[in-house]
């Protein structure tokens, strides 16, 4: 039987007023005390969309959940948060707790890669060599082979590509993090243009009227139908989505939405309508979605009423973010040969009923064994997000988020977090 590769994630295919709210969210950030748990339990969300995503392949759960987009969006509104303290100093925090777990899943894939043969310097020359810088430091998309390896191997020739597709996100939040000084700025001396400009962009970038060859040409895509997202974050964490009146996010959203969707059935990527391969559509129905699901959110110190049972799925999801987004690929991977021993089983291989039952389940098992894969690639490598954002080392930082919540009504939603 032909194995089922798991789907490749690829950019393209694929985180004031005085008065206002302290919002804490997204990317490389652990539980800290004064938390906003609705804006936890979205990122969470968005984590498990992602690996389910990635492992059904189905187009509708980028309509359904945009997770990109709100987690650009959650980052946006906890780095301006961030940025009430000195920009050189947050800079500081923000890339020390986004390059540790970089570090560490780049010497493992790095590792398997040059041991299965890759050479970056076929086909570039030493340029190819210095990209590899990339996986230092996120200033473009690592390079990695598309092919490696045998298609009749262990893995499908492909699992380097398929590992490495998500850095693409770290690229684009490291550029978002540098900016952001300065996008804060212009945001908060001309709001309405500067929260906007990025659709404008998309709709030269992404309609073709302009085309960027190459890397370069998907880093400024990807930035330009996030930055909205992004700024949005802003306008939540500075209250701007609170000041203007109550009946124009929900008027307006849902007209950028219906942009998007028009664009995309007009103009359907490989996959039909997945809104990861049309940039426009993806950045006007990310943004509507985004602006509903902020200007809507409440202030939760807690997860109410039996959203309380998902506290520390949510509070290890949060903690965990990075390693999560960075190894479930790999977990995605490890579920094909895992599953491929069942065709071993004799009773299994030889029953036609129950070998059809086992073909047009395979995608199920494989996302339901992505899960506990998931979970060991977060006891092995998460410690990594511990020691780069200055915390006692935690194998499973699952607790805590009731506790912190408590603390958090003694006043510590008003206090800054630490370490960027």
């Amino acid at each position: 039987r032909p194995r089922r590769p798991a789907g490749p994630c690829s950019p393209c295919s694929p985180p004031g007023s005085a008065t206002a709210r302290p919002s804490p969210a997204a990317a490389p950030d652990g539980g800290r005390p004064g938390r906003d748990r609705y804006l936890d339990l979205l990122r969470a969300l968005a984590l498990v969309r992602v690996v389910g995503y990635h492992t059904f392949e189905w187009a509708w759960l980028t309509l359904v959940f945009p997770s990109m987009g709100v987690m650009f969006a959650l980052a946006g509104s906890l780095m301006a948060r961030s940025l009430e303290r000195p920009a050189p100093g947050v800079l500081r925090g923000r890339l020390r707790r986004l390059l540790p777990p970089l570090w560490l899943f780049g010497a493992v894939a790095l590792g398997g890669m040059f041991l299965a043969g890759w050479h970056p310097e076929k086909g570039e020359g030493s340029w190819g060599w210095l990209r590899v810088l990339c996986w230092i430091v996120p200033v473009g998309t690592p390079p990695y082979p598309w092919h490696l390896g045998s298609p009749d191997g262990l893995l499908e020739d492909g699992w380097a590509s398929q590992a490495a597709g998500p850095l693409w996100y770290l690229r684009a939040y490291f550029w978002f993090v540098v900016l952001s000084p300065l996008l804060l700025r212009a945001f908060r001396r001309l709001p309405w243009p500067t929260l906007l400009a990025p659709l404008g962009l998309t709709a030269v970038l992404g309609t073709g009227l302009v085309e960027i060859p190459g890397p370069t040409g998907e880093a400024v895509t990807d930035f330009v139908v996030y930055g909205s997202c992004w700024i949005l974050g802003f306008a939540h964490h500075d209250g701007l989505l609170r000041r203007i009146p109550a009946y124009l996010v929900p008027s307006l959203a849902p007209v950028f939405m219906a942009l998007g969707l028009w664009w995309a059935t007009g103009h359907p990527g490989e996959d039909g309508l997945d809104l990861n391969d049309i940039p426009l559509a993806q950045a006007l129905w990310s943004f509507g979605f985004c602006a509903l699901l902020l200007s809507f959110a409440p202030s939760w110190r807690e997860l109410p009423g039996r959203l309380g049972r998902l506290d520390k799925p949510v509070t290890l999801a949060n903690n965990r973010a990075v390693t999560i987004y960075l190894w479930h690929e790999v977990a995605i991977m490890a579920t094909v040969p895992m599953i491929d021993l069942l065709w071993d089983v004799p009773w299994l291989a030889d029953s036609p009923g129950w070998s059809a039952l086992l073909e047009s389940a395979d995608t199920a098992l494989m996302f339901l064994l992505a899960w506990p894969l998931i979970a060991l690639l977060v006891l092995g490598f998460g410690w990594a997000e511990d020691l780069a954002a200055g915390r006692r080392v935690r194998l499973w930082p699952s607790g805590g988020g009731r506790r912190r919540a408590g603390r958090a009504r003694t006043g510590a939603l008003t206090a800054p977090p630490g370490g960027g």
